[in-house]
């Protein structure tokens, strides 16, 4: 081997040891990537007109990419000849922390990884819930250029400043008083406020109560030990995080919306702005009604999610439930209850669906049983072939040897021990529950179409596709995304819950 090559060899190696070069490196390709799609949306191919607000959007994104392409590179000569980053570096990525301002959360993402030595499992987890809920911060903002601003905007950004103060003074409290081996006792007085804080949505600050609970109360604990190693794997994976980053902002906004968006711009007629395109007041545009889509996209994620989850609860207790018996009993049982699941499973699920809204009528209780129902057989036999890989381990056979009922070694001991893959496939399902949400709301057998459903949004903009295409751009982008965000963040699930990948 050349003595080059084995530098380079070398010097990869080194840099694949520092998480704050992998950071920057992935938040760097994406807000160029960024940069190009805002590039393109700038320019409109059918009027031949320049949009100055997207060109402007991607002017600042250029910038931000070269300034973090000259983080990198400096980066990389700190680790290549000191082996450390260097102080000064590390400095660099203040400005980077106010990138969220134009929306990248990638580079305020970068910056706060590279502005903390100690990258423990609870700072990671404070910097993604403090650019969590400044991106809700921003979008909501959005509203300020709106002709009536909500009756209880004021009151919501405050509420939203406090809270993101609060997690502020987390994120530093734990670059100071906690790394992988320990963390402060006196950090207990954060848990209760952070707990109560999850009320905005903010699902990364309920995942840091319990990780900090388990590493001050459950200290070197077999459950505890398992839980942050689980965490550290995740975040390992950074297509997972930024799936799970989605999914939690998704969540975050249709919370906070109560206070900080107004319903009745999403689906009161406005014949004063009929087909407005994207602008600061309406950054989607309105539809046919003056209707703003902006709004729209943003309570419509209120309804996709919720009936998206809510279809996965009932198959998943029914079809484990049904699938434990049936692995566990084996012989007649399992015949006759998988028998029965297999007829279920041979009917196509949209003609299942259509059959069911048929029958109790267009409503969001009916869409969730017509989804609901066709995923049964599925996690039936998921928890069938996993219970049956159980019921001979040596713990159940401990089990029915100290009396224990069947009912007890079902509940207790193997259904424990199958929701690994049940979770995974249940958050893998959620993407495609709202998929199956937004396609029968599209043909007009979902969601009642005056309801802000993406489904019906793009419905609606299908029918305009060749005069005002950002009708149905957007709420397909908004379909798109959080499908990948679900999948996204399952598959890395998937590879942290498997004990193989450790």
């Amino acid at each position: 081997m050349k003595l080059t090559e084995y530098q380079q060899k070398m010097n990869r190696i080194k840099l694949g040891g520092f998480v704050e070069h992998k950071n920057m490196a992935f938040s760097m390709g994406a807000t160029m990537i960024l940069c190009l799609i805002f590039m393109l949306a700038s320019y409109d191919f059918i009027e031949g007109k320049v949009n100055t607000i997207m060109l402007t959007v991607a002017c600042l994104y250029l910038i931000m990419s070269l300034y973090m392409y000259a983080v990198l590179q400096k980066i990389k000569k700190d680790i290549v000849t000191k082996g450390t980053i260097s102080n000064g570096t590390r400095r660099l990525g203040w400005p980077m922390t106010l990138f969220v301002l134009t929306g990248n959360f990638f580079g305020t993402i970068g910056g706060m990884y590279l502005l903390s030595k100690k990258k423990c499992i609870e700072y990671q987890l404070s910097v993604y819930m403090v650019a969590n809920l400044l991106m809700v911060m921003l979008v909501s903002t959005i509203n300020i250029f709106k002709p009536a601003i909500p009756y209880y905007f004021d009151l919501g950004m405050g509420l939203l400043v406090v809270v993101l103060v609060f997690y502020i003074f987390v994120a530093v409290m734990l670059s100071k008083h906690a790394d992988e081996h320990n963390i402060d006792p006196r950090l207990k007085k954060l848990l209760i406020p952070l707990a109560l804080s999850v009320v905005t949505g903010n699902l990364f600050a309920l995942v840091l109560v319990i990780t900090m609970y388990k590493r001050l109360y459950q200290k070197n604990k077999e459950i505890s030990i398992e839980w942050i190693d689980i965490m550290r794997r995740l975040f390992r994976n950074y297509m997972s995080v930024i799936g799970m980053f989605i999914v939690i902002f998704l969540v975050s906004i249709s919370v906070c919306s109560y206070l900080t968006f107004d319903y009745a711009v999403s689906v009161e007629n406005n014949y004063s702005a009929l087909f407005q395109p994207p602008s600061l007041a309406y950054p989607f545009g309105t539809d046919n009604f003056g209707r703003c889509i902006f709004s729209r996209i943003v309570f419509g994620a209120r309804i996709s999610l919720s009936v998206g989850m809510a279809a996965i609860v009932i198959p998943l207790l029914v079809g484990g439930t049904l699938g434990s018996i049936a692995g566990y009993y084996g012989k007649a049982v399992d015949n006759i209850i998988m028998r029965a699941l297999d007829t279920l499973y041979a009917i196509p699920s949209i003609l299942l669906a259509i059959a069911i809204i048929a029958s109790f009528g267009a409503s969001t209780i009916s869409l969730i049983m017509a989804i609901s129902i066709a995923g049964i057989p599925v996690y039936a036999r998921l928890v069938r072939a996993t219970v049956l890989g159980i019921a001979n381990s040596e713990y159940v056979e401990a089990a029915k040897a100290c009396g224990a009922t069947n009912r007890i070694i079902i509940f207790k001991h193997i259904v424990p021990n199958s929701l690994a893959p049940l979770i995974v496939r249940s958050t893998l399902e959620i993407g495609t529950a709202v998929l199956s949400t937004s396609t029968l709301s599209y043909l007009g057998i979902g969601i009642p179409a005056h309801i802000p459903e993406w489904g019906n949004v793009l419905r609606a903009g299908s029918t305009y596709l060749e005069e005002h295409p950002y009708m149905a751009i957007f709420p397909g982008l908004a379909i798109i995304l959080i499908v990948l965000a679900f999948n996204f963040f399952g598959d890395g699930l998937r590879d942290a819950l498997d004990p193989k990948m450790k």
